[in-house]
């Protein structure tokens, strides 16, 4: 399929550039896939499509301050952004800007006096297109840098600095310190609050949980014509037993499954099925590309934000949904005025 077929033209003031004041305040466009009809709504209503017996399926990693500015020994500016740390160790892959004038064993700091202060990093090898791998000296320099030189990743569409408010709103209530490894943010799930939890586990909703850690690979831009020549970046995802048998038991009882955002659709989409139907608990990278033709195994609703034209999640929403459905919803949200990308509204595809 050709890449402009799911490409549409949006007014760069619906770019969200701040978090709704609430979280569950933002705007929610319902979607019903077989019949087409849209309905807008606020996202506090979630609740009345969500049904006693279902199963909502949340990823629950945690932003860290992937976004290092600091300086070489000549004073010039480096950025080194986060990825991947390489197993249990001080390594990492990383992505370095500017990339073009650095040396292979040159240290970056990160502190004025660079000379006196030893909170520097290593760059080790220039793998090519700005990466790298580096490492660390210590794990306390570690901790050291990406606290207090860490800087909230922010998608490069919202164009300010991160703000302290972001520490905490670039993240879903479901993060946990002990998942902590993500460098883009599940947004789907910044729409939660707990007052919405509290009142979909008074209504017997099933809450499960996994584990996908974001990359930098979510904002990799669709650069084939050909949509089926374009490859996801691998992403390191968890989904245990328990989560396995609170899904399994509400397809037993003919419950839907809701997976609140793209990352859970392919974490969840990404294990494996047994011959009743029934998914199998895993632990690996998970590079599934989801595109118009693919057949859903486990995902019956979906909740997600709006993406960017041209994108794997805009693709993948579209699988979900059919893409003339999508286009046309996106279109309405567009002329009601509803806000895009991280931190804007939310959408329900039924």
């Amino acid at each position: 399929m050709d890449i402009n077929l799911f490409d549409y033209n949006l007014p760069e003031e619906l770019i969200a550039q701040t978090p709704a004041h609430n979280r569950d305040e933002s705007r929610l466009l319902i979607l019903d896939r077989k019949s087409g009809s849209t309905e807008i709504s606020s996202f506090q209503h979630i609740i009345d499509y969500i049904n006693p017996g279902d199963c909502l399926v949340v990823n629950n990693t945690k932003v860290f301050k992937a976004r290092l500015l600091g300086n070489r020994a000549t004073g010039g500016e480096v950025e080194v952004f986060l990825v991947r740390r390489k197993n249990d160790t001080l390594f990492w892959e990383a992505l370095v800007q500017p990339s073009r004038r650095l040396n292979e064993g040159e240290e970056i700091f990160f502190h004025k006096s660079c000379h006196t202060d030893k909170l520097s990093l290593q760059l080790l090898k220039n793998k090519g297109e700005g990466k790298w791998e580096i490492q660390f000296h210590s794990k306390l320099s570690e901790e050291k840098i990406i606290e207090r030189y860490g800087h909230v990743p922010l998608p490069q569409y919202i164009k300010r600095s991160d703000a302290p408010e972001d520490v905490s709103r670039y993240q879903t209530i479901f993060a946990k310190a002990d998942k902590t490894g993500a460098v883009a943010a599940p947004t789907a799930g910044f729409h939660f609050t707990d007052s919405i939890l509290e009142q979909l586990m008074a209504k017997n909703v099933n809450i499960a949980e996994l584990t996908l850690h974001v990359g930098p690979g979510t904002f990799k831009p669709v650069s084939v014509d050909d949509i089926r020549n374009h490859s996801v970046d691998p992403e390191y995802a968890v989904l245990n037993q328990k989560t396995a048998d609170l899904i399994n038991e509400a397809k037993k009882r003919g419950n839907k499954i809701i997976a609140v955002g793209t990352t859970s659709t392919r974490t969840l989409e990404s294990a494996e099925v047994d011959k009743n139907g029934y998914i199998m608990p895993f632990e690996k990278f998970v590079d599934l590309y989801i595109q118009p033709g693919y057949k859903f195994k486990v995902v019956d609703h979906l909740i997600t934000n709006f993406h960017l034209p041209k994108s794997s999640l805009l693709i993948l929403v579209s699988a979900f949904a059919g893409r003339e459905q999508i286009i046309e919803a996106y279109q309405k949200a567009i002329e009601n005025k509803f806000c895009f990308y991280s931190y804007g509204d939310a959408m329900l595809i039924l």
